[in-house]
């Protein structure tokens, strides 16, 4: 399994990228392969606050429904606008494709996630 060192991972399976002082959300391949061919991103709601675990949208394959959580606390403030019209992009790249941008609380909360080793651990 393949794993960017550049992000932490949620048990979960999504991925926390920090950029600037907001953090990138998406899915991991793992994730992306076990839920089959995306076919809808959505429910993702924007200036909301979100507590670290909580659902912030849904993505639906052909196979099944899954939730996406928060990996921190913090507000929304983005969504992936172009996941409305190519949700297959998850599944293309799963790890250059955002689902949404988090403004943290505090970015020490990053701290209690996982590692690429540690993700990778969980999930042989």
């Amino acid at each position: 399994m393949h794993l960017p060192t550049d992000r932490k991972y949620l048990s979960t399976h999504e991925w926390a990228l920090v950029e600037g002082d907001v953090v990138l959300v998406g899915i991991t391949d793992f994730a992306q392969d076990q839920l089959g061919d995306l076919v809808f991103v959505g429910d993702f709601a924007t200036q909301v606050h979100l507590d670290a675990g909580a659902i912030a949208g849904v993505v639906e394959s052909v196979k099944a429904a899954s939730d996406i959580y928060a990996p921190l606390a913090g507000t929304v403030i983005e969504y992936n606008s172009r996941l409305d019209d190519a949700p297959e992009l998850l599944n293309e790249s799963p790890f250059d494709t955002w689902i949404f941008k988090i403004k943290p609380d505090t970015m020490a909360d990053l701290d209690g996630l996982l590692t690429a080793a540690q993700y990778h651990a969980e999930n042989e």
